[in-house]
C-alpha cells in the first residue's frame, strides 16, 4: 500500500532510474565528492568555521538561491561543505544562487548549544547583507539540508517561534518557507536513540543543559516542536538509508501536517544516505525537480543537465 504521504513518482521516471542505477552509494563514495570552487568565501565570524560559499551564476540577476548546509553527524569527523559543492555546482549551472554554509561542529570550539544554531543565524543574516550587492533574489529562497544539515534547517524554519528568553532568539531574521531535509534527522526528542545509533551523538550537545530559564531543552532546538511556521517541507529520503531511513521522513510529515504546516516526501528508489545529496548520482534526476518547485521555477526533466553517474 502506498503511503498517504508519499509523492507519487511517474512509472517512467522510476523505470529510468532503476536501470542507471547500479549500486547506492557508500560512504566513501560521499568522502569524495567535490565541485568547483565557489565564487566568493565570506566570513560571518571570527572562527575558522564561521564562514559562507557563494556560487553565482553568469549573468545578470536577480538569482533565486538555495541555501546548502552539510550535515556529517555534526562532527567534523565527515567532511561536509567540500562535498556539497557537488550539489552546488549543478545548480549554480541551473541559473541557482548557492549559499553553502559552514559552522561550528559539536567538536569544535564554541559549537554545540547554543553555537551551531547561532551560525546558522549569522550565516543566513550574511547571506541577507549580501542580497543587493550580489544580485541575489532572498524572496525565492530554499534551505537544503543533509542529514544533521536537514535538522539544522527544519530548525529555521521554525525560529518566529523560539521564546525572546533563548540563547537563540533573533527578533528580525530573513525568513525561510521552503525547507527541503535530505535524510534529515531533524525530531531531536522522538528519534533520540536513532541520533544515537547513527551519529553516537549525545543529545546534550545539540540540546544543551536545562536550566530554571529552560526546562525543557527542546522547546528551541527541536524543528518539530517550532510547528505550525508556515513553511512547506520536502523530506526527501533514500529507500535504504540506514542513517535517517524512510519511516523518519513520513513521521515528521506526518506531525507537521497535524500541526498545521504541509509538507511532501519523496523516496529515492535504490539510493543510500548518500546518493540524495549527490549531484553525481542518479537520484538527482528527482532532487532537482523538487529543488526547482520549492524555488517557483518550471519543471522541465529533459532540459536539466545532470552530472555522470558516481564511479565505482
Amino acid at each position: 500500500m502506498t503511503h498517504p504521504l508519499l509523492t507519487i513518482l511517474p512509472a517512467v521516471l522510476i523505470a529510468g532510474m532503476g536501470a542507471a542505477h547500479a549500486e547506492p552509494m557508500k560512504l566513501a563514495d560521499y568522502m569524495a565528492l567535490n565541485g568547483p570552487a565557489p565564487t566568493l568565501t565570506l566570513p560571518y565570524g571570527k572562527a575558522p568555521s564561521q564562514f559562507a560559499e557563494l556560487f553565482r551564476p553568469t549573468g545578470a540577476g536577480p538569482f533565486p538561491v538555495a541555501v546548502l548546509v552539510h550535515g556529517g553527524c555534526w562532527t567534523k569527523e565527515y567532511g561536509g561543505i567540500r562535498q556539497l559543492r557537488n550539489l552546488a555546482g549543478a545548480l549554480k549551472e541551473q541559473g541557482i544562487a548557492v549559499w553553502n554554509v559552514e559552522y561550528r561542529r559539536v567538536d569544535e570550539d564554541g559549537g554545540g548549544y547554543p553555537g551551531t544554531y547561532q551560525d546558522i543565524n549569522a550565516a543566513l543574516e550574511l547571506l541577507n547583507t549580501q542580497a543587493a550587492p550580489q544580485q541575489l533574489d532572498v524572496q525565492r529562497v530554499v534551505a537544503i539540508g543533509h542529514s544533521a544539515g536537514g535538522q539544522l534547517v527544519q530548525w529555521l524554519a521554525g525560529r518566529s517561534r523560539i521564546a525572546p528568553s533563548s540563547p537563540l532568539f533573533q527578533p528580525r531574521f530573513l525568513p525561510v518557507r521552503q525547507i527541503i531535509s535530505l535524510g534529515g534527522l531533524a525530531d531531536l526528542r522522538r528519534e533520540q536513540a536513532l541520533i544515537k545509533s547513527s551519529c553516537d551523538r549525545d543529545m546534550v550537545d545539540l540540546t544543551g543543559l536545562p536550566s530554571p530559564t529552560r526546562p525543557d531543552v527542546f522547546a528551541d532546538t527541536n524543528a518539530a516542536e517550532l510547528m505550525p511556521n508556515g513553511s512547506h517541507t520536502t523530506l526527501i529520503t533514500g529507500e535504504f538509508d540506514t542513517v535517517s531511513p524512510p519511516r523518519v521522513a513520513h513521521d515528521y510529515a506526518a506531525r507537521a501536517k497535524a500541526a498545521g504546516d504541509t509538507a511532501t516526501v519523496i523516496i529515492l528508489p535504490g539510493a543510500s544516505h548518500y546518493d540524495e545529496v549527490a549531484a553525481s548520482s542518479p537520484s538527482f534526476q528527482l532532487v532537482l525537480p523538487a529543488i526547482r518547485r520549492a524555488l517557483g521555477l518550471p519543471i522541465a526533466m529533459e532540459a536539466a543537465p545532470l552530472s555522470p553517474p558516481h564511479n565505482k
